[in-house]
Parts: structure tokens; sequence; C-alpha cells
């Protein structure tokens, strides 16, 4: 799929693509951070009929709710590209030393090479999560790596 990116000068950057039923779909990044969901005309391309101001939490929930299924899609094909490569769903219990503490805390990367995807808390999915993002009990981790390196992780978050 072709994305257009296009600079609106004093304003920011567009970014457009036609779906595979040929409708045109925009989306504006305001330098003021602000973005547009733009749709365009079916029978006129140039004609936008509908445009949808999201502030950040809208569209931080529409990035999450597009981009979860892609995430575990995109896992699954690499299970089968990659032999070796796992992913494992670990659940933060009460008592482990990481809940409450940024994900960063545990090092996970560095003490076991297995990589942390994304966190799913309450039935939203935060896909890339950053090292200060916070864990929480009942957080579930998607991890990916080795059988070692995933059961590895599993330890590190429930011992320590």
């Amino acid at each position: 799929m072709d994305i257009e990116q296009t600079a609106l000068p004093g304003i920011g950057l567009k970014h457009e693509f036609t779906t595979q039923s040929g409708r045109r779909i925009a989306v504006v990044s305001h330098r003021t951070g602000r973005r547009d969901l733009v749709l365009y005309d079916k029978h006129d391309p140039d004609r936008a009929c509908e445009a949808v101001q999201l502030n950040d939490e809208e569209a931080d929930a529409l990035v999450e709710l597009l981009g979860a299924p892609r995430i575990v899609q995109r896992l699954n094909t690499l299970h089968r590209e990659v032999e070796g490569l796992v992913s494992v769903q670990l659940p933060i219990p009460a008592g482990s030393p990481y809940a409450g503490r940024p994900m960063g805390d545990a090092r996970v990367r560095t003490r076991t090479g297995a990589s942390i995807v994304a966190v799913v808390r309450g039935g939203q999915v935060h896909a890339s999560p950053s090292p200060d993002f916070v864990l929480t009990a009942g957080d579930v981790v998607v991890v990916v790596g080795s059988r070692e390196s995933t059961a590895a992780v599993a330890d590190i978050f429930s011992q320590g």
C-alpha cells in the first residue's frame, strides 16, 4: 500500500492512502499536536466529505483499536517464518517485584535477549511500551524471543 506524505506549510503533515474499495483517507498531523482524520468523497477524491478532529487520547485509542489485531497477525507471521521464535503472554502477578514499577526496571532485553512488544491492560493493548511504562498487577505482557529467553522473563516477573 502506498502512503503519500505531503508537507502542509504552517500546518503540519498529511498522510494519505487509498483503500482497496477506492476510498481516499488522510490523517493530518498539525504542528499543535491535533490530528484530523479526513474521509474523501469516493467519486471526487479532492473533496473532503468528513473530517474528524482527534485529541491525543482519541488518537491513541484509535491506534490501539486498529493496531492490536495487526500486531498479533504480524507475530503469527513471524512464527511461521522464523523457526525457534515464540511469543508468550505473561501475566504480572500481584506479588511481582515489578508491579507498580516502570517496565525498564526489569531490564528484560538486557538480561534475557527477549523483547516486550505489548502490554494488555483492561482489554486495551499498549503496543511497543516505553521503559517508563508502569506495570500493574493483572497486566499481561506480550514477550517475543526464544523459548528459553521468554521463560527467563516469566521468572523475572514472578521472582525478580
